[in-house]
């Protein structure tokens, strides 16, 4: 299991990334619009830097929701390779079964 430290860090950044979402992405509209002028560009990139290194989504990392383990992910049911395998053979995945030929 992931320390907790690292997977509150996480939920932190998922934060802060929803929070400013709406202004970064009127800032990039301004910065990639043909029409705005030089001046309003360079204004808008210099807002869109002062914001918090942790707005950016880049920044955030996949970890699985039981465990928090960083490696192993699988977007499809947001869980570690390990967990999705004890949960598929408990049963508790409809429609995931383990393969056998």
């Amino acid at each position: 299991m992931a320390k907790v430290s690292m997977i509150q860090r996480e939920i932190k950044r998922a934060r802060i990334v929803q929070k400013y979402a709406k202004k970064r992405a009127a800032l990039k509209s301004i910065i990639n619009n043909s029409e705005s002028s030089f001046e309003e560009r360079m204004e808008a990139v210099d807002k869109l830097q002062r914001q918090p290194r942790n707005a950016s989504p880049s920044r955030l990392h996949n970890r699985c929701e039981l465990t928090g383990r960083p490696k192993g992910y699988y977007r499809k049911f947001s869980l570690g390779r390990n967990k999705l395998r004890e949960h598929a053979m408990q049963g508790n995945i409809p429609g995931l079964v383990k393969a056998s030929w």
